[in-house]
């Protein structure tokens, strides 16, 4: 189902109001500097088809936002460059009134609770990961890699997700028969990876068992092990450690016991590969939206709060950035998951489909905005006496390592 189908569907459930409310300043204001148009004729102008929609935004802001999307009383043909143009003027600064004391409890929130407890970062595995596992196939490249792409040198998902695992495995020098911890193996793309091309022995981590089962049948065979762990029960040796798609969930409260966990496990000449998003700035909260229909307890790091968690424990041998590349693995989901609907359809409503665009074209528009940015850092412990040179992907096909 194409985007046009979709908006059609969506215009003869809710008709367009013959007049909108008056608009308030600070949502004229608003609009105006991200250049978009209530009802205007571009693709990245809103058509309301609810005039409760303005006190909607007004009363939770992007919450209220993304609810009434989900609710069918707003649409937008580009729904990625509209929120391009909203996180692009810092739509979160404009707030008041109601609207800034949910973010202030929003922030309360996060700095009071440890929101990523043991027992609370379960939540995540239950409402997301544990989806049913066809909605990820049908989205993903065929490894079923849920993380940023690397396009440097492909227009392909699969392929772009081929490269960045081996950018990955080669960032790690990584070498037959070492010890790989995978943190947040997610349904063992990277582990079986890892195993069958570079000789690794794998183990991985997950807190789904949706993920658990699904990895361990697309490890099987390999040199992998799978289990059903959080990272802070660890307690035992590796040669080496990769972590992608992972921190987002570990919280700021707990990064130091992360870096320091980390460390203890990992061979004193090791290296760790930490694969991350990352915020352009320092946040005290997650986006509501994001936090109460797609990630549970999830905080997206700045740079500041990384390096102030990983001094004394790391040395930073490499940083490298290419968040741009999640903007296209986003929008090549979202092309992946809309040619699957009329399948998926079958096992959810039409709520969900729109909650799960608005998920996808909105993350897009976070990156494209470069609000948000996609980090790779290779960390050392200060014991190693090898020197590390900083590497960026090499095919290996002449070599036999790639599919």
């Amino acid at each position: 189902m194409d985007r046009t189908n979709v908006l059609r569907t969506a215009h003869n459930a809710h008709e367009a109001p013959t007049t909108i409310p008056k608009t308030p300043k600070i949502i004229r204001d608003v609009l105006a500097a991200a250049d978009i148009q209530i009802n205007g004729p571009r693709a990245h102008d809103i058509q309301i088809h609810d005039p409760s929609l303005i006190d909607r935004v007004l009363r939770s802001w992007s919450l209220g936002l993304g609810e009434a999307y989900m609710d069918g009383h707003w649409d937008c043909e580009a729904l990625d460059q509209c929120i391009t143009r909203l996180l692009s003027i810092d739509l979160d600064t404009n707030i008041r009134g109601s609207a800034r004391l949910l973010a202030l409890l929003g922030i309360l929130r996060t700095r009071l609770v440890n929101l990523q407890t043991v027992s609370r970062a379960s939540e995540v595995a239950h409402r997301h990961y544990n989806i049913d596992n066809t909605l990820f196939a049908r989205m993903l490249d065929p490894a079923m890699i849920y993380s940023c792409g690397y396009w440097e040198k492909t227009n392909d998902l699969a392929q772009a997700q081929q490269d960045k695992l081996d950018m990955v495995c080669q960032k790690l020098d990584l070498q037959p028969g070492e010890r790989l911890l995978d943190i947040g193996c997610g349904w063992g793309g990277l582990a079986a990876h890892a195993a069958r091309y570079y000789g690794a022995r794998v183990v991985g981590l997950t807190i789904s068992e949706a993920q658990q089962a699904l990895a361990k049948k697309t490890c099987d065979g390999l040199p992998v092990e799978i289990r059903l762990q959080d990272y802070r029960s660890l307690n035992e040796p590796f040669d080496k450690i990769v972590s992608v798609g992972m921190f987002e969930h570990v919280g700021d409260k707990n990064y130091a016991e992360y870096f320091r966990i980390t460390k203890n496990v990992l061979n004193p000449e090791g290296i760790f590969l930490l694969h991350t998003i990352g915020s352009y700035t320092t946040t005290a909260r997650t986006d509501p939206w994001i936090d109460r229909y797609i990630f549970p307890n999830g905080k997206i790091p700045s740079a500041t709060e990384i390096t102030s968690a990983l001094e004394g424990h790391w040395v930073i041998e490499d940083w490298h950035n290419f968040g741009q590349d999640y903007d296209r693995t986003l929008m090549a989901w979202h092309k992946n998951f809309t040619e699957a609907w009329p399948d998926l359809a079958k096992h959810y409503d039409q709520r969900f489909y729109r909650m799960w665009s608005y998920y996808l074209l909105g993350c897009a528009g976070y990156f494209r905005s470069r609000q948000g940015q996609l980090w790779q850092l290779v960390l050392t412990p200060r014991t190693r006496q090898t020197a590390y040179r900083s590497k960026r992907f090499q095919p290996l096909r002449a070599s036999g390592l790639s599919t």
